[in-house]
C-alpha cells in the first residue's frame, strides 16, 4: 500500500467513525463497479446513504469539496445504481448522497451533497 493508499484508507475509517458516532450504520466500504466506486455505504435510519470521502492536506486548489466535480458524481451515481440493482429490494429504499471532506485537521460533513438526477 502506498502512502497516498494509507492516507485514504485512515481518512476512510475516521469518516466512518464520525458517521456512525452520528448515527448512521456501515453497510459496506468501497464498492467497485466498472466505471465507478462509492467509498462508504451507510444506513440511516431506511435511508440507503452513498458517501464519497475526500481529503486534502492543503487547500491551494479549493480544498476536498472543490475536487468533487461532475464527472466524479456521475461515477459515484452509476456505481449507487449498480449497487441497488444487485440487492433487488422489494421497494425502492429512500438514498441519498453525502460527502464527507477533511481539510487538514478539519472534518466536514455534507448531507444531500448532490442528488442523482
Amino acid at each position: 500500500m502506498t502512502t497516498a493508499q494509507a492516507r485514504g484508507a485512515a481518512a476512510e475509517a475516521a469518516a466512518a467513525e464520525f458517521l456512525a458516532a452520528r448515527g448512521l450504520a456501515l453497510v459496506e466500504r468501497n464498492f467497485r463497479v466498472r466505471g465507478g466506486e462509492i467509498d462508504l455505504i451507510c444506513r440511516d435510519g431506511e435511508t440507503i446513504v452513498f458517501v464519497e470521502v475526500r481529503l486534502r492536506r492543503r487547500s491551494d486548489y479549493g480544498g476536498a469539496a472543490a475536487s468533487i466535480l461532475a464527472a466524479k458524481q456521475a461515477r459515484i451515481v452509476l456505481a449507487a445504481r449498480h449497487w441497488l440493482a444487485r440487492r433487488r429490494l422489494r421497494q425502492s429504499p429512500f438514498c441519498r448522497f453525502d460527502c464527507v471532506l477533511i481539510d487538514g485537521d478539519r472534518l466536514e460533513w455534507l448531507k444531500n451533497a448532490f442528488s442523482a438526477d
